[in-house]
């Protein structure tokens, strides 16, 4: 038996293959500006990339981990909305949604709110004309790793479980864990390629991008759930003598393509 163990959030693999696709579909305009922004980024955590900076607040979370705390306190609830299988109501999964006090930046508010509802603060902060430069960037590199932490199924669905991270599962060729880190890192990893490649293959979608972008975070939320109860919960066999629930080589594949469809 294999004991839980606490999932990152997506790897870097999975942020960096987001991020490429999101530059993709920037107009030049806010190319130009975001490209202003990371340039004036002083800190060392990561590269400063569009694809380095979406691993930045999780990395910032992890720093302090196992020390302080401080920065893992701040903002680890707002990697997630956990919409729970029994009753998928998505306000409750947001803390109530609460509003943002006047005043407030999105990444200093109150650390009881969820990655959907954070997404939104994030981005109307960066579109008010009193944002200053530093906050811009800090707001940008929040959101570049919040929008594909809501882009990981399991970042939007619970079973009581912390979004998986109880479910132990066990697979031939991949380490056992808990679901969660399945879908956190074994999964992302095994095409064993470049996510800035697996990026490139998925930036080919035409007029079907319009449909995408009006879409608002409390909607992506609600298709990771969708996905999140079929095809990461709905797979799982039931657990045997040991409470490890074994995945069929043949679920991991239909698992892997419907990952990699999701965060294109």
């Amino acid at each position: 038996m294999t004991a839980p163990r606490p999932a990152l959030a997506w790897s870097d693999e999975g942020h960096e293959i987001v991020a490429p696709i999101a530059e993709h579909y920037l107009d030049q305009a806010a190319r130009t500006k975001v490209a202003m922004l990371l340039v004036l980024d002083p800190d060392t955590l990561t590269d400063h990339d569009l694809a380095g900076e979406a691993t930045w607040a999780g990395k910032y979370r992890e720093s302090d981990r196992d020390t302080t705390k401080i920065r893992y306190q701040e903002t680890r609830r707002c990697h997630f909305v956990d919409i729970e299988l029994a009753e998928p109501r998505l306000d409750t999964a947001h803390f109530g949604h609460p509003p943002l006090p006047a005043g407030v930046l999105a990444w200093e508010g109150p650390p009881q709110a969820c990655v959907a509802g954070k997404i939104e603060q994030l981005v109307a902060g960066l579109g008010s004309p009193a944002t200053g430069a530093a906050e811009q960037l800090l707001s940008l590199k929040y959101l570049l790793h919040f929008v594909g932490d809501l882009l990981q199924p399991l970042h939007a669905a619970d079973d009581h479980d912390p979004g998986g991270n109880k479910k132990l599962v066990t697979a031939d060729r991949l380490h056992s864990g808990n679901l969660h880190g399945f879908w956190d890192i074994e999964f992302v990893e095994m095409p064993r390629i470049d996510p800035r490649q697996v990026a490139a293959d998925r930036t080919d979608f035409g007029n079907a991008t319009a449909a995408v972008v009006t879409r608002q975070p409390a909607d992506w939320a609600i298709e990771g759930f969708a996905l999140a109860r079929n095809d990461a919960y709905g797979l799982l066999p039931p657990p045997g003598d040991c409470d490890t629930h074994s995945l069929s080589l043949a679920s991991l594949l239909r698992i892997s393509r419907q990952g990699r469809h999701f965060a294109g």
